[in-house]
């Protein structure tokens, strides 16, 4: 029988609690749960108000994978949703996960977040600026936060305040918060923002995704920023071999990377962090501390 679980006076059947969802450390779909609860206070005010996506690993990182933005079949009516423009749906919703019962209940489908850069009601109206640093073998997420510190500064010095996450695989994100403004001015600043980074750091960085010019350099991948397309969400699992999470890092902790395993976080690692730490992102979730494109 499929345990019922009261969240918030919502109803949840939450299945197959023993399953091993990660067997190289043995990590349950029980702890998947039960990491997303303890987490939930940093992680929804990042993704609240923002159409979600679902990359669904039910049978694992070694199961199949299949990435969708539609509500899963079967979704409660308590769950929101929201209209998002699509030209070849133009009745498309998304899911917006909004509320612990939300989470849980998103939880259970053994996903991973992953949300655009604006938020429901104003599409593509950005309120964040994204670059994924993506290592190319032998490079790893020692070179990444090198291109990083260079992109800390360069966004500095256009009044812009970056801040740092682990990927949950090989990289590192940096995001900015912004003003609401139009997907396609934050596209074209961060294209320009990693052509400039490639022309400085040359042996470092490229700004193109072709695989013949990566190997041992950083690919700033500045394409998040279209409005179509979404990041993973800080907090959230990843379909990994390893319970690995996108995690908030410290710019002094990028800073002292000297190896790879120096900025790759397990789930109760994130745990223990967020009880010492506090969310190192919350000021992207504060207009307070939005910056303007130049």
């Amino acid at each position: 029988m499929t345990p019922i679980t009261l969240v918030e006076g919502r109803r949840i059947a939450l299945s197959n609690l023993d399953k091993v969802i990660y067997p190289e450390t043995g990590f349950t779909k029980g702890e998947v749960l039960h990491y997303y609860a303890t987490v939930a206070d940093a992680l929804l005010p990042h993704i609240a108000d923002r159409p979600m996506s679902f990359l669904r690993y039910p049978d694992g990182p070694g199961g199949q994978l299949f990435f969708t933005k539609n509500p899963p079949p079967g979704a409660p009516a308590w769950v929101s949703t929201t209209p998002v423009p699509r030209s070849e749906d133009p009745g498309a919703r998304q899911v917006v996960v909004g509320d612990l019962p939300a989470l849980m209940w998103a939880a259970n489908l053994v996903v991973e977040f992953h949300v655009p850069q604006w938020r429901a009601g104003r599409p593509a109206i950005a309120d964040r600026l994204v670059l994924d640093l993506d290592p190319g073998a032998p490079a790893t997420v020692v070179e990444c936060c090198a291109a990083a510190r260079w992109l800390r500064e360069r966004l500095a010095a256009d009044g812009l305040r970056a801040y740092a996450k682990t990927s949950g695989s090989k990289g590192l994100h940096l995001s900015v918060p912004l003003e609401p403004t139009p997907s396609g001015e934050v596209s074209a600043y961060a294209k320009r923002l990693a052509q400039e980074a490639e022309r400085e750091l040359p042996d470092l960085v490229v700004h193109r995704m072709a695989k013949a010019l990566r190997p041992g350099k950083v690919f700033v991948d500045h394409s998040q920023n279209a409005a179509a397309k979404t990041t993973a969400a800080p907090y959230t699992l990843r379909a990994r071999a390893r319970p690995l999470v996108s995690a908030p890092v410290a710019w002094p902790e990028v800073d002292a990377c000297r190896a790879p395993a120096d900025l790759a976080f397990l789930a109760d690692e994130v745990v223990t962090r967020l009880a010492r730490d506090g969310d190192l992102f919350a000021p992207l979730a504060d207009p307070a501390h939005a910056g303007r494109l130049p």
